[in-house]
């Protein structure tokens, strides 16, 4: 029996340093929490505990040829090399007959490694095909933090048990990022932190805080905007760090104004006093942490939720005293890593968001799936599932597993999970990396993302150098000057290695300072200020959020847990006016399409709003998202799941 210190790379805040342990046969019999961590601890969530059964749960463990049509798992299993060589002939045609921008490549975060997710993206830019962006998740978010602050990086989750008062800002923590959780309970133990939840439904971290402000849905800009003009309104500033620091104070300061406790209270359903209370907390409590989650910038407003919040801790002297995401602050060229440089054509990316329309409407004929599902996890999934089925597009699909969008592959290559592999991989929160070593030989004939790039690229002629360099020598490169008193080589050596990361006071925007009123935003005709954008409803429409729960990441870990419950949170007054009761099944149904899962009557959400687990699959074989439509944000393109309005009816 040996162990091996890796790092899990799941699409997580948390990015584990993980032991593994494995018999004296090779088989991996589990995967827990690295205790010599400080943010680790030893601790697990429930995903890292299911590795040692994921691993060899319904795997796909050599290549398939599709046998009959879509959608279906109807294959045949072929040779690795008659499978590349089919794929190859398909790509070469349809570049030759439709040129290359028909080609599309949709990869997400199924891995996070660098090796597995970015460096194979090199064939693809060197025969000029098209990519999917990632509005699928944070983008917006990013995007308004980068009106004001140049980039987007904040706060350190292991400087949390250093804070007085803690923000979980539409950040579900307890079940999404649970050691950021246990690091904001160390500050309250030792710290005497106040820990406050802004949040539509009652999520566990709201159970679990000192103080929950529900609000309505789409109105925590007007929230945040109360807040301001409170802290400005009581000398609760700090005047000397906004002169130096800040521009555009006055104009902000104006727009403030506007936010009285009554319109507060009318936007957001929040008390004068309840919001007051926690304005007056981050005056009193220094200094603050303003945690902002992904899933509250899911709506039409959701670029400016995240500016409105990110500006509160600058008006209190806090160089970025808020996190977003910290991945982009260390300097790694992952452009390079992707063979951006070496690019002939100009580089076309579309919207995930809005490509049911693209492929449905036949723009693309050859489509290359990795590290995701979209079968499950893009919006408008009826309009999607047809242009996947359309005859003159062509997919292939590399996966560990048989997913959903396996169903409409026509060829599949089985690929190796990262206990299957050696990876470098870049904390979404932490700045902490080690090897993410492989633990176990690769099952079946599963192979590295590397080695199907470079055997299609091989197999199609193509002679682009970039593709064949050696990945670990432009991983180096590419990391090199990211490593704080540490050598590629130490990294290779398992060695633990701090990331440089970005002084918290550099700002690159163009006055250099925080622009509380936003210069780049007044040129691009948005308001410079954040400003909410409510979610209006007719009579018997509801507003359908949804998010992440802890036993999955996205659509990973059904093959352990079993399917993503299918289940709606339904207001008690809601379920009485329609007659549904507790487990009733209840249809959800837009313009987009419809699906049915099981009722949970609960106060733990207002009248008007249902909560469900995201990406789940229906009772009736439809899915959460055949409801979502396929449109995107005002400002940043991302996606507006949050701002679903469905209809119910009981089934």
């Amino acid at each position: 029996m040996k162990t091996i210190q890796t790092v899990c790379p799941r699409d997580c805040y948390d990015t584990c340093f993980v032991t593994a342990t494995v018999d004296d046969n090779g088989k991996l019999l589990s995967v827990k929490g690295d205790s010599d961590f400080s943010i680790t601890r030893g601790i697990t969530c429930p995903r890292c505990a299911g590795e040692a059964k994921r691993v060899y749960q319904d795997r796909v463990l050599y290549p398939h040829i599709r046998t009959s049509v879509k959608p279906g798992k109807h294959f045949e299993r072929t040779q690795w090399n008659h499978a590349v060589h089919t794929v190859s002939e398909r790509l070469k045609g349809t570049i030759d007959s439709f040129g290359p921008e028909s080609v599309l490549v949709l990869k997400y975060a199924g891995s996070t490694g660098l090796l597995a997710g970015q460096f194979p993206l090199r064939l693809w830019n060197a025969i000029g095909a098209t990519e999917g962006d990632h509005s699928v998740c944070s983008q917006s978010g990013h995007f308004g933090l980068s009106l004001h602050y140049g980039v987007n990086h904040g706060i350190q989750p292991d400087e949390l048990p250093h804070h007085r008062l803690i923000v979980f800002w539409g950040y579900n923590a307890v079940e999404s990022a649970p050691h950021i959780w246990n690091l904001a309970k160390k500050a309250r133990k030792e710290n005497n932190a106040l820990i406050y939840v802004v949040d539509v439904r009652e999520s566990e971290t709201a159970k679990q805080a000192d103080v929950w402000l529900q609000t309505n849905p789409g109105s925590d800009a007007a929230l945040a905007n109360g807040i301001a003009r409170y802290l400005i309104e009581n000398d609760l500033i700090d005047s000397d760090f906004i002169h130096q620091w800040t521009y555009g104070f006055e104009d902000y300061k104006n727009e403030m104004m506007k936010w009285t406790p009554q319109v507060v209270y009318e936007k957001t359903g929040v008390d004068a006093e309840d919001f007051q209370n926690l304005a007056a907390a981050y005056g009193e409590y220094r200094p603050g942490a303003t945690m902002i989650g992904v899933g509250v910038q899911k709506t039409y407003g959701g670029a400016d939720v995240v500016r409105a919040a990110s500006l509160l801790p600058a008006l209190l002297g806090q160089h970025r005293g808020f996190f977003y995401s910290n991945k982009a602050q260390h300097g790694v060229d992952t452009d390079y890593l992707e063979g951006l440089p070496f690019r002939r054509s100009p580089r076309r990316i579309v919207s995930q968001v809005e490509i049911a329309e693209n492929i449905s409407n036949g723009e693309f004929k050859f489509i290359f799936v990795f590290g995701m599902n979209p079968a499950l996890t893009l919006p408008n999934q009826k309009l999607l599932r047809k242009g996947f089925c359309r005859e003159d597009v062509f997919m292939a699909v590399h996966d560990t597993h048989w997913t959903e969008t396996a169903d409409f592959a026509d060829v599949i290559f089985p690929a190796q999970t990262y206990l299957e592999k050696d990876d470098f991989v870049i904390p979404w929160a932490h700045r902490f990396v080690r090897k993410s070593a492989q633990a176990v030989e690769p099952l079946g004939e599963s192979r590295h993302e590397v080695d199907l790039m470079t055997d299609m690229a091989e197999c199609i002629g193509q002679k682009d150098e970039s593709i064949f360099e050696n990945p670990w020598a432009a991983l180096e490169k590419s990391v090199e000057k990211s490593l704080i008193d540490a050598s590629f080589q130490d990294f290779l050596d398992g060695k633990m290695i701090e990331l440089k990361t970005t002084p918290l006071n550099e700002y690159p925007t163009p006055t250099g300072r925080i622009e509380l009123s936003s210069s780049i935003a007044g040129q691009k005709g948005l308001n410079p200020v954040p400003e909410p954008f409510p979610i209006e409803l007719e009579k018997d429409e509801f507003l359908l959020i949804g998010s992440a729960v802890s036993k999955y990441t996205h659509t990973q870990f059904q093959e352990v847990y079993g399917a993503i419950p299918a289940e709606v949170w339904i207001n008690p007054n809601d379920a009485e006016t329609y007659g549904v009761v507790e487990n009733d099944d209840i249809c959800l149904y837009s313009d987009q399409g419809e699906t049915v899962a099981k009722a949970i009557v609960t106060d733990r959400v207002p009248n008007n709003v249902l909560w469900s687990p995201h990406e789940f699959t229906g009772l009736d074989g439809n899915f959460h998202n055949s409801v979502t439509q396929s449109k995107t944000q005002r400002i940043g393109g991302g996606n507006v799941f949050n701002s679903t309005v469905v209809n119910i009816k009981k089934k």
